[in-house]
């Protein structure tokens, strides 16, 4: 068909249906299935803050602030309510406060709504959720930086900081995601993080200790419950610590993080396909820990990608497309769920502005996939290298290209699920 005669609208599929594309093979990865029974979650938590003393740091009547941020961390409702029964349990009153920086649109609504989604409503945790964007200003660092906090936190008599610790995807350090992360910029709001994005993400890593410590000196926090997941997006590690152990122990949980980080098990990849992207994923909407591919110049990945095609948002992103810049193809679906009220906020803040960029968009799904193949460069045309996942958090059943299918069986990593099988797309094209 010629170009000139396409409809306009499909010149874009009229370039893409030359491409054939391999046939895919199911695969499941060998990863740590290690985790913590949902059903004894709660009783985890509340030994997990008897053994380190918590207890002994809530006294009648007082009011302690619960942290709740915005990754979409597994269980978290649970654990919070956990917390929460806890605290009640010592004669406390709890509430819970978003602790999630620039999320959330930057604005309390925004951010209430976002716990709502994960299940955390004052209706199910059984204490109030006190949402605000204003801070106080707790000091200063030797600087001369202000370090601020949420002003309801700031108000209460005890924090209990909770937040699971992982690889940050923007910088490196002894301390990335995590409790001292939530502490600065979780409880910081807008305004804090702000302030502490103010020259990016290469020095976060060192700045992170030294913010880190005025909080602990200043704040009224008592302790933290710090979590760990597994590839599975399940809990697998839960520790209660008090405010003075914070900085000795949440390095150890961080390596121990990675270690149980999912990856996928191929390299030298032509075209990744990843189904869906969001903040509920990612801070990066997918975890360049994984793909590979950073936004930022000073952290590189060992993974190499030639082209990534995305193909949704998640429901829980709220139109947040964050780390949609960071690939090459995606679909005018995508593209017309974005929020930019929802988006733009988080981006600013932290300064990197590549992130939510709109790469070229196609209408379907199958045209997204045809364009960031055709359009690759020194690669075997009749034997492409294709990996194809749902996201970043769900790793252990993939697709691979046929050109593949010899390393796979190699590898004591991978199981072979499938014999070749072609792209299944329905007549507008898109896999779903």
């Amino acid at each position: 068909m010629a170009l000139e005669t396409v409809k306009e609208g499909n010149v874009v599929t009229a370039l893409a249906g030359t491409v054939q594309l391999p046939k895919m093979v199911r695969v499941r990865q060998k990863l740590d299935h290690t985790n913590i029974p949902r059903a004894e979650i709660p009783a985890k938590v509340r030994q997990e803050l008897l053994d380190c003393g918590m207890a002994q740091r809530i006294h009648k009547g007082d009011s302690i602030a619960i942290t709740c941020g915005s990754r979409g961390v597994a269980n978290i409702a649970l654990i919070i309510k956990a917390i929460v029964d806890f605290v009640k349990e010592q004669g406390g009153e709890p509430f819970v406060f978003p602790a999630m920086g620039s999320h959330g649109g930057a604005t309390a609504e925004g951010q209430r709504e976002i716990l709502t989604g994960y299940g955390v409503t004052e209706e199910y945790l059984g204490c109030p959720i006190k949402a605000t964007m204003e801070v106080d200003q707790l000091g200063q660092t030797p600087d001369g930086m202000p370090v601020f906090i949420d002003r309801y936190a700031h108000a209460a008599d005890g924090i209990i900081l909770c937040g699971r610790v992982k690889a940050h995807t923007a910088f490196r350090g002894p301390y990335e995601s995590g409790i001292l992360k939530m502490a600065v910029i979780g409880m910081g709001k807008q305004h804090g993080a702000q302030t502490v994005h103010r020259d990016g993400f290469k020095a976060l890593g060192e700045l992170l200790p030294v913010i880190g410590k005025v909080i602990l000196d200043n704040a009224k926090v008592l302790g933290a419950v710090a979590l760990v997941e597994n590839a599975f997006d399940q809990t697998c590690i839960i520790s209660g610590m008090l405010k003075e152990e914070i900085m000795e122990k949440e390095p150890p949980l961080l390596k121990r993080s990675k270690e149980f980080l999912g990856k996928i098990f191929f390299d030298n990849i032509d075209v990744l396909v990843v189904d869906r992207i969001g903040k509920d994923i990612s801070g990066d909407g997918m975890d360049p820990n994984i793909t590979g591919r950073f936004a930022v110049p000073h952290v590189k990945g060992e993974k190499n990608v030639q082209h990534i095609a995305v193909l949704d948002l998640t429901e829980e992103t709220h139109g947040n497309c964050n780390g949609l810049g960071l690939a090459d193809v995606t679909t005018k679906r995508l593209v017309d769920k974005i929020d930019v009220d929802c988006t733009y906020p988080n981006v600013v803040t932290s300064t990197v502005l590549c992130t939510p960029k709109i790469p070229l968009f196609t209408h379907s799904d199958k045209s997204c996939i045809q364009i960031a193949l055709r359009t690759c460069n020194y690669i075997d045309r009749d034997h492409p290298r294709m990996v194809h996942i749902r996201d970043t958090m769900n790793l252990e059943q993939i697709e691979i290209s046929e050109a593949m299918l010899a390393e796979a069986e190699a590898s004591e990593h991978i199981e072979i699920l499938s014999q070749p099988e072609d792209w299944k797309f329905n007549e507008e094209g898109n896999l779903w």
